[in-house]
């Protein structure tokens, strides 16, 4: 199997505006009100649909320096049966694997994620929850296309 190492667009090479776009975005969900934990899940397990290696990567390291259990984000695939995750966390799972599965879901699909998360969730915070779960398939996409190099993150 052949392997990627070599970086399309280089940190250097990526439009200034663009990277402070993101960053903006991030630094609104961080003072959202949203669990730092319950962020790292989502983006954690969008990564892993998407099968962005260097977001996974960065994303485990940066979640086990938080205090994140190693079992947690082993089962993270897995959590629709796993005991370690909450009700609560469990509704934001489902609606993160939703959304990152657009294309395939139909409109009682998302009708249904959606009432599972307003169970425990206000309209603001699922509206964050939702910008949370659109912004790292975003940098999912970007890191993929730009060819950034899983392991390579330092936190």
């Amino acid at each position: 199997m052949e392997t990627m190492e070599k970086v399309r667009i280089s940190f250097p090479d990526i439009p200034k505006g663009l990277y402070a776009a993101m960053q903006n975005t991030e630094k609104y969900l961080k003072e959202s009100g949203l669990p730092h934990a319950l962020i790292m899940l989502i983006k954690v397990r969008a990564s892993q649909i998407n099968k962005c290696g260097y977001c996974l990567d960065m994303h485990h390291k940066d979640a086990i320096k938080a205090g994140e259990t190693f079992q947690r984000l082993y089962l993270l695939p897995a959590w629709e049966e796993s005991p370690c995750f909450t009700d609560k966390e469990k509704a934001v799972l489902n609606l993160t694997d939703t959304l990152t599965h657009i294309s395939k879901q139909s409109a009682h699909a998302i009708e249904e994620a959606y009432e599972r998360t307003s169970q425990f969730y206000s309209k603001t915070e699922i509206a964050n929850i939702v910008l949370a779960i659109t912004q790292i398939n975003a940098w999912n996409r970007i890191s993929i296309t730009f060819g950034n190099i899983p392991g390579s993150y330092h936190n």
